[in-house]
């Protein structure tokens, strides 16, 4: 069974977001252990560079396996202030610790009104 971080939102494409706890508007976003052990092995991760832009439901990225390439997309929209950039030499921390270590960007979103479309973790254990 999957594990389900009850502080995130999450996405029905398994994306998660996790508020800042003194920034109302900072977020970060990555993949959830159901997304990562359906992947498998991850291989490598694209990501956008700090300063872009990112728009709810749009892909910012992808995330690699021996089986496939799958696009990631950003639960919210704004701008990236962060990138993990630990992923590029170690981007099996994404399967390891998809929760902690394998988180993917940071965002500043525009709208945090968009958080509300989002599912919790109870919602998102039940879409599983």
């Amino acid at each position: 069974m999957a594990e389900i971080a009850k502080d995130r939102h999450y996405t029905k494409d398994h994306e998660w977001v996790l508020k800042d706890a003194t920034e109302k508007d900072l977020v970060t976003l990555g993949i959830s252990d159901f997304a990562q052990d359906a992947l498998g092995d991850i291989v490598m991760v694209e990501l956008p560079e700090v300063g872009d832009t990112v728009s709810q439901g749009e892909p910012y990225g992808s995330v690699e396996s021996p089986k496939s390439v799958s696009d990631v997309f950003s639960p919210v929209s704004g701008e990236v202030v962060a990138v993990n950039e630990a992923l590029e030499d170690a981007p099996e921390q994404v399967n390891d610790e998809p929760f902690g270590e394998g988180w993917l960007i940071r965002v500043r979103m525009s709208d945090a009104g968009q958080l509300g479309a989002l599912m919790d973790g109870l919602a998102y254990g039940a879409f599983c």
